[in-house]
């Protein structure tokens, strides 16, 4: 057994059965003391695609920042695969739980893309030929294999964020979690990061004000706003729901229709 392996917390058949993502009662407040948060109550079931939507300043992004230990809740809960989000666990929730922030140039810092895609499996102790096949299937997976040697600098915007989740699930996350991703991207890009997230197949948390963008990829969302959740259901029947988009300041593309 390695060290890395010996570090982490014993899988049981009840940590398996879990739910991905259970929060209860999240609240938080930023130090200036606005509260962002007010008692989120959020369960993500395994293999589940779900879409997070709401106004700006909703709370969305803070969210999704406590469920890998980058913000430290107030109160109530986190549990990640049955694991709490907590500071003995750090490490292991770092790796189950990959963030895909919105720019990808905060992700991004190597020379050059296999360094970068490298660098996190390479954090949780993979080494040698793993840490190669790790790179090689992440860049096959998001279809930039062929610029692994080039630096992230001299690709596109779409390039980079490809490159930037590819980093991220080189590492194997079981709940990967994606901050407005189709935002800064052309129609071309936007299709292909979309071909790339349906194809990876696995828990998925999407942030994002892009509604045709969460209808195509999250058969559910749930929509925040206040620092709460306020809705939570089939994409489709909360998006033709006028009303309810009305009232939390979002909308649909003019023409857009809800199949």
């Amino acid at each position: 057994m390695d060290r890395l392996t010996e570090s982490l917390p014993e899988r049981t058949a009840e940590s398996d059965s879990a739910p991905a993502l259970e929060a209860s009662g999240l609240a938080f407040r930023y130090p200036d003391g606005h509260r962002a948060l007010t008692g989120v109550d959020l369960r993500v079931e395994r293999g589940e695609r779900v879409a997070v939507l709401g106004p700006n300043g909703a709370g969305k992004t803070t969210m999704t920042l406590h469920f890998n230990g980058v913000l430290r809740a107030e109160s109530g809960s986190i549990h990640v695969g049955g694991l709490p989000v907590d500071s003995r666990n750090l490490k292991e929730i770092r790796r189950r739980v990959g963030l895909v922030f919105q720019d990808p140039d905060d992700q991004l810092f190597m020379p050059t893309v296999r360094e970068d895609v490298a660098f996190g499996p390479a954090n949780f102790g993979v080494r040698g030929a793993a840490l190669a096949e790790r790179v090689r299937s992440a860049l096959d997976a998001v279809g930039m294999a062929e610029h692994a040697d080039r630096s992230p600098l001299h690709l596109s915007g779409g390039q980079r964020k490809r490159v930037a989740l590819a980093a991220v699930l080189a590492c194997q996350p079981e709940l990967l979690v994606l901050d407005e991703p189709s935002s800064n991207l052309e129609p071309v890009a936007r299709r292909e990061l979309a071909e790339v997230l349906l194809a990876w197949g696995g828990t998925m948390l999407m942030v994002t004000h892009d509604l045709p963008y969460a209808l195509q990829l999250c058969p559910r969302s749930v929509l925040i706003d206040d620092g709460t959740v306020v809705a939570d259901g089939p994409t489709a029947e909360l998006l033709a729901n006028a009303e309810l988009l009305a009232a939390h300041r979002l909308e649909l593309p003019y023409g857009f229709r809800i199949p």
